[in-house]
């Protein structure tokens, strides 16, 4: 059925399902990994292990999911750096890495200028951008396009999904390449993360539904604090940053184990903790991660503190220890932040929607180019 949307930036949520099953298709059709749409990437990381990624807003955050990516599944050494700050760091950092940039418009001024600094510091370079006739997309010796489709919205949506998407299969590209992976491993990645869309094409409209109601259960409070372990500490913060500029609502995201060292101060009623405690029932490491943070959540339900959770499917104990939750379906570890950030792009969304805010235009920000 033909739905019209009031907004551009909800409009993009709803069409993340499509925007991801086409990036899928564009690096992996029939389910495999397409190595002449990865140009120039073996030329880069030949004899590298190491690689910076710089950029900006929601690309860092991005790159920061990347990073635990490309760590644990393709074995490199990567730093995450903020696009402003790399020109001014040494060079002696890391020894010789490639480097990679992202940006939705491929124009961003500061991730530009690491761009540029990076070539002129003799540094094989590749670009993720929604727009491959950007300047960072000719300047890299290698570009890597999100299929997103136009973004009109200035908070990023589904250009945020597309670019975690492409660095999952990057991730696979390179896993494979540096013989980490086997084919039919990477096969199996592929699999799951073909599903993903349209899991995410089911989801949207329950969540929708209840993501309303805790938004007007936390109308009046004065912020948020952001919690989430290992890759869903990124999540945390891409929510974190929704929330602010969507609402102009003070948020801030935290690895959920550093909640303690400060900022538990505070929590109160009037601070709700959106706490990421989705698990993958298949990953160890993943159940450990869940239980330290279902700890932590018994001991602010304790405290008194209001929470509101991202559970995966099925999950009683998460829920019974939330004001609010929302489940996403069961997928592998490194996938369900492409799943959990859409309640929370939704959640910024009716937030500032109540709080009258124009949420495709929010105040103080632009964009530097909308692609087709």
């Amino acid at each position: 059925m033909y739905r019209t949307y009031p907004h551009a930036m909800l409009q993009e949520i709803y069409e993340q399902p499509d925007a991801l099953a086409a990036t899928i298709a564009h690096y992996a059709p029939e389910g495999g990994l397409r190595a002449e749409m990865f140009p120039g990437v073996a030329e880069i990381f030949r004899g590298r292990q190491r690689l910076v990624i710089a950029a900006s807003g929601s690309s860092r955050h991005a790159g920061l999911a990347g990073e635990i990516m490309l760590e644990d599944l393709a074995g490199l050494v990567v730093d995450v750096e903020y696009a402003s700050e790399y020109s001014y760091r040494s060079t002696y950092t890391l020894q010789d890495p490639g480097v990679l940039v992202i940006s939705q418009s491929g124009e961003t001024a500061d991730t530009l200028a690491a761009l540029r600094e990076a070539k002129s510091r003799g540094l094989k370079t590749a670009a993720i951008t929604n727009n491959p006739d950007s300047t960072m997309a000719r300047e890299a010796d290698s570009s890597l396009a999100t299929i997103a489709g136009r973004e009109r919205a200035i908070p990023a949506t589904k250009s945020f999904t597309t670019q975690l998407c492409v660095l999952y299969l990057l991730t696979l590209y390179l896993a494979r390449l540096g013989g980490r992976m086997t084919a039919q491993t990477v096969s199996a990645h592929l699999e799951q993360l073909e599903r993903l869309p349209t899991l995410l094409a089911e989801s949207l409209e329950l969540w929708e539904q209840l993501i309303k109601e805790v938004t007007q259960g936390t109308r009046t409070v004065s912020g948020f604090l952001y919690l989430g372990r290992a890759i869903h500490y990124a999540i945390a913060r891409e929510g974190a940053l929704k929330m602010k500029e969507s609402a102009y609502i003070q948020a801030e995201g935290y690895p959920a184990g550093e909640l303690k060292h400060g900022p538990n101060a505070l929590v109160s009623p009037d601070a709700p903790l959106v706490v990421l405690a989705t698990r993958d029932d298949s990953d160890p490491d993943s159940v450990l991660r869940y239980q330290k943070t279902l700890q932590l959540m018994r001991d602010m339900h304790a405290q008194g503190a209001t929470i509101f959770s991202i559970a995966s499917q099925g999950d009683q104990e998460a829920a019974s220890l939330s004001r609010y939750s929302v489940s996403v379906p069961a997928v592998t570890e490194f996938l369900l932040p492409l799943l959990e950030v859409v309640p929370l792009q939704l959640f910024a969304y009716f937030t500032a929607v109540l709080h009258g805010v124009n949420v495709d235009a929010p105040r103080n920000l632009v964009k530097a180019v909308v692609q087709e």
